[in-house]
């Protein structure tokens, strides 16, 4: 009897538990529209959804959520948090349309608008341009303009808009 005494007193003693007394949950907060934390702004996709922040001139609206029409220059502005073994990148199309009216078109790519090469192209579709930017041209921290110029535009006869070239995506890349 006494054993079974003894055997009770240890299992109450040792199921008594101190628990931590109860906490509100953290507060909660709203995420930040268009907040993308570990993304670089330095390549500008046509369909980001901040897309147009970074457009400086001659880009229109998104067609197919992917690409835009462009006029004679579209250019974007990007940041680099760092000036060393920056390239210049571009993704775009040539329509065959616009090639057929237009012939070979010569597109200028130009950094700070200054001009980093030339390229021809005498047939339609997806293009792809790298180059490595030269040492002084970016500093970090600081806007960066990046664009391209289209020689030759594609007139609609109907209208008049004025087309270059499909964006789409244009920045620095390292």
């Amino acid at each position: 009897m006494v054993c079974a005494a003894v055997l009770a007193t240890m299992l109450t003693s040792s199921a008594c538990r101190n628990m931590p007394g109860p906490f509100a949950p953290p507060v909660q907060r709203q995420p930040l529209q268009n907040f993308r934390p570990y993304r670089m702004s330095s390549i500008v996709n046509m369909s980001d959804e901040d897309a147009r922040t970074h457009f400086v001139q001659d880009i229109t609206s998104l067609e197919a959520a992917t690409w835009r029409w462009t006029g004679k220059r579209p250019t974007v502005r990007v940041r680099m948090r760092s000036a060393e073994n920056i390239r210049y990148t571009i993704d775009f199309a040539i329509a065959e349309a616009t090639l057929l009216a237009t012939g070979p078109v010569t597109v200028t790519f130009l950094v700070n608008d200054r001009v980093l090469d030339h390229a021809r192209y005498r047939r339609a579709g997806n293009q792809h341009f790298e180059k490595p930017i030269p040492a002084g041209w970016v500093i970090a921290g600081e806007d960066v303009t990046v664009g391209a110029e289209v020689d030759k535009l594609w007139v609609s006869p109907d209208d008049g808009p004025k087309l270059g070239m499909i964006l789409v995506r244009i920045g620095l890349t390292q």
